[in-house]
């Protein structure tokens, strides 16, 4: 990274975050503690980690917490933490999809910046809602699409919008995971996996938990944002309630044509999301698995391979970097760091304290939680209809 830590620089110290959901056994709770801690920006000071007072109160003390601001509910938490000289300056919301709503209208209310687990909620109409209260309220919003944060998915953005592969053709996006491969809500503990239940997660599950991710990444490195898509949307597991599969295919404003993959019902597959993108004069390629890694494919047939960390790179990839050089790698936990770092920077432009950074813009934004929603919508219409296109609705 590029600069010492701008918040300590500003404030003096980090800003007070606060944290909804994240308890145990949830794997994205420990990563954004870990993420938000990372560059010394922000400092977790008080948390509602369950929906269950005694619960929290517990979960809370266990990642360190004072016993006094584990709390309850939501409310206690906004009421009590107002009358601290020292109480939070900002909420993660990470709580189920059905949640997301109420938590963010009270936290806008409230004056508090707000970092939010995608999707950004599951209604378009509200989602549009959130954006106009986000607007009049002024807080500083940040949306976790984590991939976003990937220095190299950031290289390759940088060398598309510059012309290296010349005018977008074609994009390609693979999103498999296994873990839904059988009826596990048929069990005990699957039962207990909110996922599962279409009322808290969702119209769709497969299109609001991993195709928003991949959505979000389309206008992100092509810079053009999807115009029309033809959805099929389905269940690969009998007797589900929940979609666990879709295979879509898009046009972007600009006439590219792209396809994306998505199933949490691969068998055997774990996480295996790649990105290739196709112009004029050759490729680029991304995946999970090697995310340290860029591969440039060219019409001569050569196939160039870059790794993170070298000094040649892009500003935003140096910037979203903290080992320079080459070999050491970054992982998951960075790459939401750096969503942390970039909401950051909005908390200190929104309060007259830094202009607006690079990082700052990189950050996807709750606009792009808008976005995300009209996808998923307009995935649904074109599946109900047949595979018919759709067009996204406007995002605002």
């Amino acid at each position: 990274m590029s600069e010492g830590n701008p918040v300590l620089a500003a404030l003096g110290r980090p800003i007070r975050l606060g944290i909804l959901g994240g308890a145990p056994p949830s794997m994205i709770g420990p990563a954004h503690r870990m993420a938000a801690a990372l560059d010394g920006r922000f400092s977790l000071v008080a948390g509602m980690m369950s929906s269950k007072p005694e619960r929290s109160r517990r979960e809370g003390i266990a990642v360190g917490l004072a016993e006094e601001r584990c709390y309850g509910s939501l409310d206690e938490l906004l009421a009590r933490e107002k009358a601290r000289p020292d109480g939070v300056e900002a909420l993660a919301i990470i709580t189920p999809n059905d949640s997301h709503t109420a938590c963010c209208k009270a936290a806008f209310a409230a004056g508090l910046d707000v970092m939010v687990e995608k999707p950004l909620c599951n209604d378009l109409a509200e989602a549009r809602e959130l954006a106009a209260l986000a607007r009049e309220s002024g807080v500083a919003v940040a949306l976790t699409h984590t991939y976003s944060g990937y220095p190299m998915l950031r290289e390759m953005r940088a060398r598309i919008l510059d012309g290296q592969i010349g005018a977008v053709r074609l994009v390609q996006i693979d999103y498999l995971a296994g873990g839904n491969a059988t009826l596990v809500e048929a069990t005990p503990e699957g039962a207990a996996r909110w996922r599962l239940n279409p009322e808290i997660s969702g119209p769709s599950l497969i299109l609001g938990d991993i195709g928003t991710h991949a959505h979000h990444l389309v206008g992100f490195v092509t810079g053009e944002p999807m115009a029309s898509v033809s959805a099929e949307v389905g269940t690969l597991v009998p007797g589900r309630k929940v979609h666990d599969v879709a295979q879509i295919r898009f046009r972007q404003a600009g006439g590219a044509r792209g396809r994306i993959e998505l199933s949490n019902a691969a068998a055997g597959a774990s996480n295996l999301f790649t990105i290739r993108i196709f112009g004029e004069t050759g490729y680029l390629a991304w995946s999970h698995g090697s995310p340290n890694e860029l591969q440039l494919g060219r019409l001569n047939g050569d196939i160039i391979v870059t790794g993170a960390g070298r000094p040649d790179l892009s500003a935003s990839a140096r910037d979203a970097t903290r080992l320079s050089r080459p070999g050491h790698p970054e992982g998951m936990i960075e790459a939401i760091a750096n969503l942390y770092g970039g909401f950051a920077d909005r908390i200190l432009a929104r309060r007259g304290l830094r202009p607006i950074t690079d990082m700052a813009k990189l950050t996807p934004s709750i606009e792009d939680g808008v976005a995300g929603l009209a996808f998923v919508m307009a995935c649904l219409e074109s599946s109900a209809a047949g595979g018919a296109s759709a067009p996204l609705a406007s995002s605002l």
